[in-house]
């Protein structure tokens, strides 16, 4: 294959990726129990030089539970039928995942509601809770 390009910033060299195969457990039949279709790609993004230390802070904060003791992310593929189909989407999953978190999350702003919001909130509490007096049964007063 060839070298796996993420963004002009990050390109994974096939070297650092390792492919391996095994008999998937999904459709195909009797084809199922000779071919070799699932497809397990393993990186380790710690020992990748390209990735910045932020975003691999972000990658395994985030994609922490699919690292394993050894720091190696390891992803399976046997949604297809064939190996090459597997390969791809294996390879594409790792793109995605990547580019996920790729760049910091927006800080979130406070706000405070508007004074209307506060207004109208109030006033269906209060119907609300006319409406449900309503349906009460009037007291009767000795």
């Amino acid at each position: 294959m060839s070298d796996l390009f993420i963004s002009p910033r990050l390109t994974i060299r096939e070297s650092e990726l390792t492919f391996t195969t095994a008999r998937s457990g999904g459709p195909g039949g009797q084809n199922v129990n000779k071919v070799n279709s699932k497809v397990t790609l393993r990186w380790s993004p710690s020992q990748c030089p390209g990735l910045s230390t932020a975003w691999q802070r972000r990658f395994e904060t985030r994609f922490g539970n699919r690292i394993n003791r050894e720091g190696e992310l390891v992803l399976h593929s046997e949604k297809y039928r064939d190996q090459g189909r597997n390969h791809a989407d294996v390879r594409k999953r790792l793109v995605d995942m990547l580019l996920a978190c790729q760049s910091p999350p927006k800080a979130r702003k406070a706000t405070k509601p508007t004074r209307g919001s506060q207004v109208r909130r109030l006033n269906q509490k209060s119907a609300q809770s006319q409406k449900k007096q309503n349906r009460r049964s009037p007291r009767q007063d000795d």
